[in-house]
């Protein structure tokens, strides 16, 4: 009997494919916002955990709205960024995941600030009351670098790029030429 040939030659390479789990830089997230959103994910969670551990409130209000912006923003900032530090943004369906991300860090931006503002007007003024608006204007600062940056290096994400530039810098010039109706009369 013959002994059997192998089915692949010995040049044919097998695919492996990346065991990698973490893909940063991709198209959604370079290394430096990537960086800022593990600081937002941080600084939420310390606000979040500081103002927990409050005991008493004579406005309770405020602490509630607080509670409910950095534990949202804790929540979903970590949702964003492993779906856009992974392969896990393919799957979900969402194809304009740019806008997505500025418009929530914007707005995260945004209600951080009120509930900042909010709890540091009307807190009973512990240390651990005012160790949580340190830190929920902290995560502030951290939301409004992180839409600075994404305009800085992607521009704003709903600017019309519709119109055309003329290549010499001036506008743009009409055709002098006329098409093919104008041509076939003369024919």
């Amino acid at each position: 009997m013959a002994a059997a040939e192998p089915v692949y030659s010995p040049t044919t390479v097998s695919e492996t494919k990346s065991k990698k789990w973490l893909i940063v830089p991709t198209d959604n997230l370079d290394k430096v916002r990537c960086l800022i959103k593990v600081v937002e994910v941080l600084l939420s969670f310390v606000a979040f955990i500081l103002e927990e551990v409050v005991t008493n409130c004579m406005s309770c209000s405020p602490l509630y709205f607080f509670e409910f912006v950095s534990c949202t923003a804790f929540l979903f900032t970590a949702l964003l960024l492993i779906l856009l530090a992974t392969t896990l943004h393919k799957r979900v369906g969402i194809s304009y995941w740019p806008s997505l991300d500025f418009v929530y860090t914007a707005l995260m931006a945004a209600f951080f600030l009120i509930a900042s503002i909010v709890f540091a007007s009307d807190n009973g003024g512990t240390d651990l009351e005012n160790a949580a608006v340190a830190f929920g204007f902290l995560a502030t600062v951290a939301f409004l670098v992180d839409a600075g940056w994404f305009v800085k290096t992607r521009g704003f994400p709903f600017k019309k790029t519709n119109q055309q530039a003329a290549s010499n810098g001036g506008a743009p010039v009409a055709e002098a030429e006329k098409l093919n109706r104008e041509q076939n009369e003369a024919d």
